[in-house]
């Protein structure tokens, strides 16, 4: 019982040893997470080594190393001899599949530094990835930077397009318009946030705010999509005139909502530097918001499709085709921009196949912009046609400046052959006249055949 006492105090003054380490830097949330997990697992080692040090019996067998910690795993009693475990998962550079080692020397000792003469366990596999690690890193960063200079690029391409031809202006046009908005801001801001995340700022947090709320603002005009959709079909039987406000209120209004709430509970219980660590379940009061939205509009579009179904034989086929390609367009973009919140509960845990688990992660979280404009206006076939008249148009205009010489000349031969034509026609206006209209009547500047 004393003996349990003395390692309980030992752990106590190793906690203390440890806080005063740094008494001048406050710890952050990813150090105290790090902190309490050494913490508990020395404790249940110091545990481990009193049980078995009260219940198993001395022998005399050989030299042996007794069971101890070394300040981040725990070794059990060994014979002389090299000895191996998985790396801690303590730190983010440490790859868990890599093996320790441990000597145990045949004096019953464990073995020692040979620099600092310390007792000493050697760590150096569980760091060999470090370089690939941070290659990775800087591949991720790369592909997050040009996904969303590819998505900014499209998404305003578009938007001009909707805005210069007028032709192309009506409602869904406009919630395809927000939309696009709504992921232009994101990619602004997601940008210019991971560009700052190296300073523990208020402005950083403040960007990480905006970051949230236009990132919810994308799947709740996504779900505005859907709900006008749903509503044009089912509910108005093909009316044109919606009234926007709500869809004004629920995409830009109510994401505010579950980003302010993250936002104080962040700052209350996981200040930590830039908000930028995903390891805290925070994160669900924006995903489930998100997630429910995904969900509702998967079935408002379930709906959509088995109505349009039942109505093709009723309804005029090139209407109900037109109201087929828009579903359509968005039933595709439903489950590809909420598929990494569908898997992100099924991570692997195999090295290689979590790497390329985060690549499709990461190629579908940051390249929406470009996915949703490639599908909502690229592939439109209503701008495609706007854009292949404009073009045709200023073919032809630009072929036709070519020909102004011959133009003149042809107009200058054109007027003479009128006023020929003219004079004749006057000759015999006395007596030539078509459904009561003599000739002259005809070539008169206020008459409408002219």
């Amino acid at each position: 019982m004393d003996l349990c006492c003395i390692v309980y105090l030992l752990v106590l003054c190793s906690l203390d040893k440890l806080v005063e380490a740094t008494p001048q830097e406050p710890l952050t949330h990813l150090t105290e997470w790090m902190h309490n997990r050494i913490s508990k697992a020395q404790f249940q080692c110091f545990q481990r080594i009193v049980k078995e040090s009260n219940t198993k019996a001395k022998s005399n067998v050989g030299p042996v190393c007794n069971m101890t910690w070394d300040g981040w795993l725990c070794w059990d009693e060994s014979e002389p001899g090299e000895k191996e475990q998985n790396c801690p998962g303590y730190y983010k550079d440490f790859d868990t599949q890599a093996m320790a080692t441990k000597v145990c020397t045949d004096t019953g000792e464990w073995g020692r530094h040979p620099t600092s003469n310390r007792t000493w366990t050697d760590f150096r596999n569980c760091q060999a990835n470090v370089t690939h690690h941070g290659t990775a890193a800087m591949t991720h960063f790369y592909l997050i930077m040009i996904g969303h200079g590819l998505s900014l690029v499209s998404l305003l391409v578009s938007l001009g397009i909707f805005f210069y031809f007028k032709s192309l202006s009506c409602q869904r046009i406009t919630l395809h318009k927000n939309l696009f908005f709504s992921f232009v801001l994101n990619s602004v801001v997601t940008v210019t946030w991971f560009l700052v995340q190296k300073e523990d700022t208020a402005s950083c947090k403040l960007l990480s705010f905006i970051q949230m709320y236009t990132m919810s603002c994308n799947y709740f005009w996504m779900l505005c999509e859907g709900i006008y959709l749903h509503t044009l079909i089912v509910v108005a039987v093909f009316a044109e005139k919606q009234h926007l406000l709500w869809y004004y209120l629920l995409g830009w209004g109510f994401p505010l909502v579950p980003a302010v709430i993250y936002s104080i509970a962040r700052q209350c219980y996981y200040n930590d530097k830039c908000w930028v660590s995903p390891a805290t379940s925070l994160l669900y009061i924006i995903h489930a918001p998100i997630c429910a939205a995904l969900v509702v509009n998967f079935f408002f579009l379930l709906n959509i499709v088995r109505i349009l179904i039942t109505k093709l034989r009723v309804t005029h086929q090139a209407e109900s085709s037109l109201y087929m390609r828009a579903v359509r367009a968005t039933l595709i973009l439903i489950p590809l921009l909420g598929i990494q919140y569908v898997l992100l509960a099924y991570k692997p845990h195999d090295h290689w196949i979590a790497e390329i688990y985060l690549y499709i992660m990461n190629i579908l979280m940051h390249h929406q912009g470009l996915l949703v404009s490639t599908i909502f206006c690229f592939f439109n076939g209503e701008v495609q046609t706007v854009l292949r008249r404009h073009w045709n148009l200023q073919r032809m205009q630009f072929a036709g400046t070519f020909a102004n010489a011959d133009i003149f000349r042809s107009a200058s031969y054109v007027a003479s052959s009128l006023t020929e034509v003219h004079r004749c026609y006057s000759i015999e206006s006395h007596t030539e006249h078509i459904n009561g209209k003599s000739y002259s009547d005809i070539f008169r500047s206020d008459s409408p055949f002219v």
